[in-house]
């Protein structure tokens, strides 16, 4: 069983009790760090709480973060804490596992992903699982409206959590990184929403090998993004042929001009569980619309012809694991 500890605090946060006696909930929307084991292993995560929280049960949205990143950066760039505190639900930020504490960092998203956490083989399905357990005993979660999301790496791991764990996970949005497993059995359909650039350089879009990760001479082979969204479109019972629901443009005159993105709605599904593609041009390997760190700069120009924070929120809200 996981055992959790505060290991310390961020913002100005209050200390959480220990697990030797049941957690308070935390007492304002500033974060905190958590280190729970899990394996044999100290691991940590960051919680995010909103402010406004009323008596219901809050929904939980599992965010990981890059390859070669950490829970804190990927909290500060992408944003979604902002959406969390106006439409009220709990963020949980997974750190991966390294050599140093909370430098170049990854996980364990299957086949070929990523980095020592792959080669060891860790178990981090069971840790973001034991994430959820532990956030469950700080604060009164709603077990049928748990999501998950990621960047690049951590795209690539909320799709092996969603296809290894479907029962526990209501939907899931992964950003610049596409599924990669040996086997893929999800035990029901899951919603997806896939937010991907063509003219991504680092997470190929026709996959294939990318460039090493920031400091290394680690390298992933990619999956194409269209094996993935097709696997999931054959269980969800889905269109095999998308509609173009929308098309955004980036403003005329900015840098950003000839920047698209187009949804992509492989609708309808028998199941009920939809799979949705923003399909970016022109934009990297960045989160779209979030404030993004010097080395994402580096993997092709940034933009905001749509926020993933709130495209990923609007989405995965909508769907639940409870019976219908």
């Amino acid at each position: 069983m996981a055992q959790a500890a505060v290991i310390a605090s961020l913002c100005g946060a209050a200390a959480v009790p220990t697990a030797n006696q049941r957690p308070a909930a935390v007492a304002s929307r500033a974060d905190v760090e958590i280190e729970l084991t899990h394996g044999g292993r100290r691991r940590s995560y960051v919680l995010h709480v909103p402010a406004r929280r009323g008596g219901s049960a809050l929904p939980v949205l599992i965010a990981f973060h890059g390859g070669g990143g950490n829970a804190p950066g990927f909290r500060d760039y992408a944003g979604l804490n902002v959406v969390a505190d106006r439409e009220g639900f709990i963020v949980a930020y997974p750190n991966g596992t390294g050599a140093l504490r909370n430098v170049l960092l990854t996980f364990n998203a299957g086949k070929n992903c990523c980095g020592p956490a792959q080669r060891q083989g860790l178990d981090d399905v069971g840790f973001a699982m034991a994430v959820v357990d532990d956030v469950a005993r700080r604060e009164k979660i709603d077990r049928s409206r748990v999501y998950a999301t990621g960047h690049s790496n951590g795209a690539i791991m909320a799709y092996r959590l969603a296809a290894e764990r479907a029962d526990a996970i209501a939907a899931i949005a992964p950003v610049a990184g596409a599924m990669s497993l040996d086997r893929f059995a999800p035990s029901r359909p899951v919603p997806v929403l896939h937010i991907h650039s063509v003219d991504d350089p680092r997470a190929l879009y026709e996959g294939g090998t990318g460039p090493s990760f920031p400091g290394t001479d680690n390298r992933v082979q990619h999956a194409p993004v269209q094996a993935a969204l097709d696997s999931w479109i054959r269980k969800n019972g889905c269109q095999a042929r998308p509609a173009s629901a929308e098309v955004r443009r980036g403003k005329a005159g900015s840098a950003e001009a000839t920047h698209t993105a187009t949804r992509l709605v492989y609708t309808p599904c028998s199941t009920g569980a939809e799979v949705v593609h923003w399909k970016l041009t022109v934009a990297g390997h960045g989160w779209p619309g979030g404030n993004a760190p010097v080395r994402e700069q580096l993997s092709g120009p940034r933009t905001s012809v749509i926020n993933a924070a709130e495209e990923i929120w609007a989405f995965v809200s909508r769907f639940t694991t409870a019976p219908r």
